[in-house]
């Protein structure tokens, strides 16, 4: 088995992730001291440099989003985004489980960055037990005095897929209907409450203490050079090690499944691996010597987006699997905009009429002309995103659809 290299969970299982005081044991919020000592726009400079971006799947330069809020803004927040609504995806709740205390320190370093007392964690209605380990570790942490001013409250969604959208998030936080905002303004400016707002990923947080720690030119010097650090990958489908790992940013989708995840079950031929989650892309074994970094995975027309890998074997019909995300994507819009609420239930309409061999080759090019539209017109990822498994495999699979279609 290769190895990982672990940073974020190098203490995992080792450490309780509620105890401040354990955490502090290894070396926790060493970190959050050191951006205390710094000049607000020192330690955004310093967070620029080391190159950390999002890693929740927009792939944003962490310290230039925090460089886009008012400085005399009376008012500010930090937001975490814990929606993790993506199926496969589960490295946030990891992080969480594992090194809790690194997320609130990180939030905090982000609150001394922008000038900001107030913290939120927005968790997915479907961790409960997540947002208890959370609120147990931000007793902890207020107890031993390492956050001093800085708080931190949750708050658990419903279960809306589109609130992992940081504009739904904010106004599910509100306690409004889960739907994007229109953007500008965007939440730097205007956010939660109308206050400029940080919003942020667990696992992009949770890098902050070990960049403040080690330096911005280590974290920069890990993995890919224009996506550095490491990530946490979650391996699903018919693989033969099922679980997390802890990968640098350099890493190729060919070690990732074979090396680490042991390859494909039962002795079976690979077929595809999404990447990224339900709206990644389906890629095929001729590209499995791609970095894993955003660019790289860019550069191929597909994304990294949360880290989820799912790996299909050669018995699976790429059709019908595309169907089912079809569904989930009519059944996730909000329905705010036309052109995902419209598209979303055509692609599903459409693609169900293929799957069941009553489609066409115009039924084809009718879903990738309405694929283009969503991409252009959709309000926001969700919309915009909901076709490209579908491009994907018409691109890559095209002979399994011709085999249903009349």
């Amino acid at each position: 088995m290769a190895e990982e290299m672990r940073v974020l969970l190098k203490y995992a299982d080792h450490i309780n992730p509620e105890s401040a005081e354990d955490y502090i044991k290894v070396g926790g919020y060493e970190g959050l001291k050191k951006a205390r000592s710094m000049e607000r726009k020192d330690l955004i400079d310093e967070v620029k440099r080391s190159g950390l971006r999002g890693r929740g799947g927009a792939g944003f330069n962490a310290g230039m989003k925090w460089s886009f809020v008012p400085p005399n803004a009376p008012v500010k927040y930090v937001v975490c985004n814990l929606d993790e609504g993506e199926p496969g995806t589960y490295k946030d709740r990891i992080i969480c489980e594992k090194n809790a205390q690194a997320l609130l320190e990180g939030m905090a370093i982000c609150g001394h960055a922008i000038g900001s007392d107030q913290g939120y964690i927005y968790c997915r209605g479907e961790y409960p037990f997540v947002v208890e380990l959370l609120k147990n570790a931000i007793a902890s942490a207020k107890s031993s005095g390492v956050l001093e001013g800085f708080n931190i409250e949750v708050r658990m969604g419903a279960g809306a897929y589109v609130c992992g959208e940081e504009t739904a998030l904010i106004e599910s936080i509100e306690g409004h209907r889960g739907e994007p905002r229109f953007k500008p303004p965007f939440p730097g400016v205007e956010g939660l409450w109308a206050a400029p707002t940080v919003v942020n990923n667990v696992e992009t947080f949770a890098c902050l203490p070990y960049i403040l720690v080690n330096g911005a030119a280590w974290f920069a010097g890990i993995g890919a050079e224009k996506y550095p650090g490491t990530k946490v990958l979650t391996l699903t489908g018919d693989i033969n090690n099922p679980t997390y790992f802890e990968v640098p940013t350099n890493y190729t989708l060919r070690d990732v499944i074979y090396k680490l995840g042991g390859g494909i079950k039962n002795g079976k031929k690979f077929k595809a691996v999404q990447v990224g989650g339900t709206s990644g892309a389906f890629i095929p074994e001729q590209n499995l010597d791609t970095p894993i970094d955003f660019d790289s995975m860019g550069a191929i027309g597909a994304a990294l987006g949360s880290g989820a890998v799912l790996v299909l074997d050669e018995t699976r019909d790429v059709v019908d699997v595309v169907t089912r995300i079809s569904k989930f994507f009519e059944h996730e819009s909000c329905g705010k905009c036309n052109p995902c609420r419209e598209g979303t239930f055509r692609c599903r309409e459409i693609m169900e009429k293929i799957n069941s061999g009553k489609g066409s080759e115009k039924d084809l090019d009718n879903i990738l002309l309405l694929s283009k539209v969503m991409h252009k017109a959709a309000l926001c990822g969700l919309g915009q995103a909901a076709p490209i498994p579908i491009e994907s495999t018409i691109k890559h699979f095209r002979h399994e659809y011709m085999r249903k279609v009349l």
